[in-house]
């Protein structure tokens, strides 16, 4: 199989550098700036599990004359449209696109230029960013990509996909749940994002303040409460274990979006609690938390060069 990773940044560049490492037919789509970085120092990737520096095969828009077997989609939910007008030559008939993006807004985007056909569902689970030379770091040992079709079939073409990222140095696994799997990381991803946004703090600080745990626990229920309205419910061992990680004494965790805001970087504030309110106000759903949260968001990405939700 052959596999075009969209962009080579903290996600696309991790697990596409490990496919690559693996000696899997991978090309990265990138931006000029991008390709020569790369080209000069390599796909550098400082990791718990091994550090590594590759020389991938690269191609910047304009470059693809022929479909891929599969695309998988790493951008910010805020550069989408210029990245499915550059991959779009790379998406035939019988082509698998793994959208590796935050909330669920991008899958409609998805159907809606290439058939619901082409998309696969697709969760990672891995803490990684760019730092400032521009090596790929992994922040924590977990490192998972999970994929299956959105209607839960085991077809011939997703036991190939499975049978392709297997051994790959991260855990791959074929989930006949992707779809509520997409729905629980969007939950997470919102109450985290959300809470720790607005309280400017992390897990273990908005714990150890006065009133901090039961105002996450309420952000979370709110969200929980638009998923089940509008998506799919949670499982019950999802919602047992994310309570326990979002009260937990002493905890880092904190959302990649509150550690862009703390670095003046552009956030997916409409990916990832704009949409989400927009729905749950289509479906009368309560979100007084998640209005001010999202306020307080827009605010920030209006100050930025540039900048919109």
């Amino acid at each position: 199989m052959r596999i075009l990773v969209v962009a080579a940044g903290s996600t696309g560049g991790y697990f596409g550098g490990r496919l690559a490492e693996a000696g899997r037919d991978v090309t990265f789509l990138v931006r000029p700036v991008r390709a020569e970085h790369l080209r000069a120092y390599g796909l550098q990737i400082v990791s718990p599990h091994g550090d590594v520096t590759l020389r991938p095969r690269l191609v910047t828009a304009g470059d693809i004359s022929d479909p891929f077997d599969v695309v998988l989609l790493t951008v910010k939910g805020f550069s989408l449209d210029t990245a499915l007008c550059d991959m779009a030559p790379a998406v035939g008939p019988n082509t698998m696109i793994l959208p590796v993006l935050n909330g669920m807004k991008h899958v409609d985007l998805l159907h809606a230029r290439f058939g619901e056909k082409a998309v696969v569902g697709c969760v990672c689970k891995v803490a990684t960013m760019v730092d400032d030379i521009g090596r790929i770091v992994q922040l924590s040992k977990p490192q998972e990509l999970a994929y299956g079709e959105m209607n839960g079939m085991e077809s011939p073409r997703i036991k190939q996909l499975d049978v392709f990222m297997q051994g790959a140095g991260f855990d791959a696994r074929l989930s006949p749940v992707i779809e509520r799997e997409m729905w629980e990381k969007w939950v997470l991803l919102a109450t985290i994002g959300g809470a720790t946004c607005l309280m400017r703090g992390n897990i273990g600080e908005l714990e150890a303040a006065p009133g901090g745990a039961d105002f996450v626990l309420r952000f979370f229920n709110e969200v929980v409460s638009v998923a089940k309205a509008v998506g799919r419910p949670p499982s019950e061992e999802f919602l047992a274990d994310t309570r326990a990680l979002l009260t937990a004494k002493g905890s880092t965790q904190a959302s990649s979006m509150y550690r862009d805001m703390e670095k003046g970087r552009p956030i997916e504030a409409g990916q990832i609690i704009g949409d989400l309110l927009a729905r749950g106000r289509q479906a009368k759903i309560p979100t007084p938390l998640l209005t001010v949260a999202y306020t307080h968001l827009v605010i920030y990405q209006a100050r930025l060069p540039g900048g919109h939700p």
